[in-house]
């Protein structure tokens, strides 16, 4: 799968090296293309990104979503958001991304209105109340989109207290009337759900 992607730019490549080499989590380039095409199908301009690491899965959304698109970036470490900031001003998006640095969803609260996407990609503990708040942000039609849905296999497994969280998110997900939901198992699973 990945040798059928095409080469990326060199500031998406320079943040796959640095992620390797510091364990830093990102989407990789499948599911950032995967992202990306759902943008495009959605045409979604409006867009809250809750967990960003270093901004990667951002460029992705920002880049797909064009000029004049709304992007909010939210993470816990100022260091992340720091390097972020820095890739978007190289890779030439910085103006279509609002950077909010402390609790995703403390910063989701801070901003008014529906979104036509939300990307879920907290700490697996907190993917419960994540569920619990976006129903009300996200348009009629606009999509829910999940990462680390799979969790490495480990939601076969009942016994620690994270895999729980997923597992229970992943069952609330599919049982929710506001959302019709998918499972699509792209690198450690990605869930995708449209807002009814």
């Amino acid at each position: 799968m990945h040798d059928l992607l095409p080469a990326r730019n060199s500031t998406l490549m320079e943040m796959e090296a640095y992620a390797l080499d510091r364990e830093v989590p990102i989407v990789g380039p499948a599911v950032g293309r995967f992202l990306a095409t759902l943008v495009k199908i959605t045409k979604a301009r409006r867009i809250f990104e809750l967990g960003s690491a270093i901004g990667y899965s951002t460029i992705w959304l920002a880049q797909a979503a064009g000029e004049g698109a709304e992007v909010h970036y939210s993470d816990g470490s100022v260091e992340n958001a720091g390097r972020a900031r820095a890739y978007f001003e190289r890779v030439g998006i910085a103006h279509r991304i609002q950077v909010h640095v402390g609790d995703a969803l403390t910063s989701l609260a801070q901003v008014p209105g529906e979104f036509d996407l939300i990307f879920n990609d907290v700490d697996k503990a907190g993917y419960p109340a994540v569920l619990e708040a976006v129903p009300g942000r996200i348009r009629t039609g606009g999509l829910f989109i999940t990462d680390n849905t799979l969790w490495h296999a480990r939601v076969l497994d009942p016994h620690e207290e994270t895999d729980h969280a997923v597992r229970l998110f992943n069952q609330s997900l599919f049982a929710s009337p506001y959302f019709y939901a998918t499972q699509v198992p792209l690198r450690d699973g990605v869930s995708v759900a449209v807002r009814l």
